[in-house]
C-alpha cells in the first residue's frame, strides 16, 4: 500500500508512464547483467537479409504492452520474431532491416533498431534503458535511433526501396500506408515508393523451425526445470488437496530455478476434469481415487517447454486407470519410433492412432474392426486432438506442417534441429456403451522431443511417466 499512495503522488504523465514497470520482465537489468551473443543474432538477419533483394527494407516490431486492468500491465513479453533476430527484451522497439545493395555501389546492409531513449527520472521507476546508444553496442546492431524518429527515418528509408517486408494484415497496416504516402508525396523528385508488400513471418518461420545448438541447450534446460516441477507437483499430491496447490508448486519451481514465466496457462485437472482439453479454472478439490492430469511447461530465456504428466492423486493407479495408462503410453512409444530425420511429421500421429484405436477395441470402447474404426474416425470420441505440434519460441511454435510446394501437400519430412511434441491421450466421458469403470478417465502424456542427425533425444525424459515409476515417486517420504 505504501508504494501506490508514493506512485500516486507522481505527475499524471509520470504515472502513466510508469505503470506495473518494476512488474515487467526484463526490465530490471543493468548492463553487467546483460549477455548478449551478437554473432548469433548478426547471423539470423544476415539469412534474412540474403532472402531479400537489393535494397529492400524489413521492418519488425516487438510486442505492444497490454494493460491488465486500472494502471496494472501483464508481465511484459517480447515479440519472438523480434527477438529471435535482435535478443532485445524492451517494449517500445522496432527493428528495421535494409538489404546490401549488391552492386559496385558497395552498400552493405543495415540492422538499424528504435527504442525508448534513456531517460533517468522514468527509469528510476521502470528499470534501465539501453538507449539507442547501449542498444547498438550491447546488441551488435549497426545503427540505433529513437522510437520517436521512426516514422520519419521511414520515409527516408523506403525511398526507392524495390519493396517492404513486414507482417501483412497485422498492427502495422496502419502505420505502413502513412510511410507510403509521405514517400509517395516526393515523387516529383524521382522517388519511388516499393513497387511490391512481401509477407515477412513466412521466412522467419522457416528459419526458426530448425534450432541450433544454443537453442537446443536452452530448450533442454527449460525441459529439465519442467521436470523437477512436475515431480514436486508428484512428490506434493495428497486427495483432498485443491488443483491451485499443485499449480503453486508448479509455479514454485519454475521461479525458484530462473524460469522468466510459465510458457502457458498450466492446466491442473482433476477426476473429471482432465476429459475437458483445455481446462483452465485450476480450482476443483481433488478426491480419493481421481487421478490428475497436469500439462505444464515454463519459459526460460525465451523457448518453451510443454510436458504432461498423469498420475493417482493418492499414490496408486487403480486397475482400469492403470489399463488405460499403459495404453496411452504405449502409443506414446509408438510416436516416438516414427521420429527421425526424412520421416513425415504425420508419422507419428499415426502410429499413435493405430494403438489407441486398437486398445479401445480391446477394453470394449469400440466396436468393429481396427481400419473400420481408423476410416470413420469412431476413434475421435475418445482421442480428439493431435499427437503434437512445432515447439520453440512459442509453445506451439511456427512453421508449416505440410510441403507446400508438393502437390496434394503431403505432410512435411523431419529434419535434425526440429522440435515437437509428442502427445497421445483418451478421455472418457460418461455415454451409452463406454463401460462405466473408465467413465471420467482422462489421460495424456506428453514429452519434448528433439529431431537429431541419429534419430531422436527426449528433452523431458526426466519426468517420471511409467506406472512403476509414478507409484514408487509419490510412495517416497
Amino acid at each position: 500500500m505504501a508504494q501506490r499512495r508514493h506512485r500516486a503522488a507522481a505527475r499524471p504523465a509520470e504515472r502513466a508512464a510508469g505503470r506495473a514497470g518494476a512488474r515487467r520482465q526484463g526490465r530490471a537489468v543493468t548492463p553487467a547483467a546483460v549477455a548478449v551473443d551478437v554473432a548469433r543474432y548478426a547471423a539470423r538477419r544476415a539469412r534474412l537479409l540474403a532472402q531479400m533483394p537489393p535494397g529492400a527494407v524489413a521492418v519488425l516490431p516487438t510486442a505492444p504492452e497490454v494493460t491488465r486492468n486500472a494502471d496494472s500491465e501483464y508481465l511484459y513479453r517480447h515479440d519472438s520474431y523480434f527477438y529471435y533476430l535482435t535478443g532485445f527484451t524492451e517494449p517500445e522497439a522496432v527493428l528495421v532491416l535494409v538489404a546490401g545493395q549488391g552492386d559496385d555501389s558497395g552498400t552493405p546492409a543495415r540492422a538499424i533498431l528504435f527504442c525508448r531513449p534513456k531517460n533517468p527520472d522514468r527509469e528510476i521507476w521502470d528499470g534501465y534503458r539501453h538507449g539507442p546508444d547501449g542498444a547498438r553496442v550491447v546488441f551488435g546492431l549497426d545503427e540505433a535511433g529513437a522510437i520517436e524518429e521512426l516514422d520519419e527515418m521511414m520515409a527516408t528509408l523506403l525511398s526507392n526501396a524495390p519493396a517492404l517486408y513486414y507482417a501483412l494484415g497485422g498492427a502495422l497496416d496502419e502505420r505502413v500506408a502513412g510511410w507510403l504516402s509521405a514517400v509517395r508525396a516526393k515523387a516529383r523528385t524521382g522517388v519511388t515508393a516499393p513497387a511490391s508488400m512481401v509477407d515477412l513471418p513466412p521466412l522467419l518461420d522457416e528459419m526458426r523451425l530448425l534450432k541450433d545448438d544454443a537453442e537446443q541447450a536452452t530448450m533442454q534446460r527449460a525441459a529439465d526445470i519442467s521436470a523437477q516441477a512436475h515431480i514436486r507437483a508428484m512428490r506434493a499430491a495428497r486427495a483432498g488437496m485443491y488443483e491451485y496447490e499443485l499449480e503453486a508448486e508448479l509455479l514454485y519451481e519454475f521461479r525458484r530455478n530462473g524460469a522468466q514465466a510459465p510458457a502457458y496457462n498450466a492446466i491442473v485437472a482433476a477426476g473429471a476434469n482432465a476429459c475437458v482439453l483445455h481446462y483452465s479454472a485450476n480450482n476443483a478439490q481433488s478426491q480419493d481415487g481421481d487421478l490428475v492430469l497436469i500439462d505444464a511447461g515454463c519459459e526460460l530465456d525465451g523457448y518453451a517447454s510443454d510436458i504432461t504428466r498423469t498420475f493417482p492423486v493418492n499414490g496408486k493407479f487403480s486397475a482400469p486407470q492403470k489399463r488405460l495408462y499403459e495404453l496411452v503410453l504405449a502409443a506414446q512409444a509408438a510416436a516416438f519410433k516414427a521420429i527421425a530425420p526424412g520421416l513425415p511429421y504425420s508419422g507419428a500421429h499415426e502410429a499413435a492412432v493405430r494403438v489407441l484405436a486398437q486398445g479401445m477395441l480391446d477394453l470394449g470402447l469400440l466396436r468393429g474392426s481396427l481400419d473400420e474404426v481408423i476410416a470413420d474416425k469412431s476413434y475421435t470420441q475418445f482421442y480428439m486432438h493431435g499427437t503434437g505440434h512445432w515447439l520453440g519460441m512459442d509453445v506451439h511454435d511456427v512453421g508449416q506442417y505440410r510441403d507446400v510446394t508438393q502437390a496434394g501437400k503431403p505432410s512435411r519430412l523431419l529434419q535434425a534441429g526440429m522440435v515437437v511434441t509428442v502427445e497421445p491421450g483418451i478421455y472418457v466421458r460418461p455415454a451409452e456403451g463406454v463401460p462405466e469403470e473408465y467413465w471420467n478417465i482422462g489421460i495424456r502424456i506428453e514429452d519434448d522431443v528433439l529431431v537429431t542427425a541419429g534419430g531422436h533425444t527426449i528433452l523431458s525424459a526426466a519426468a517420471p511417466k511409467t506406472v512403476t515409476e509414478i507409484e514408487q515417486l509419490m510412495q517416497q517420504p
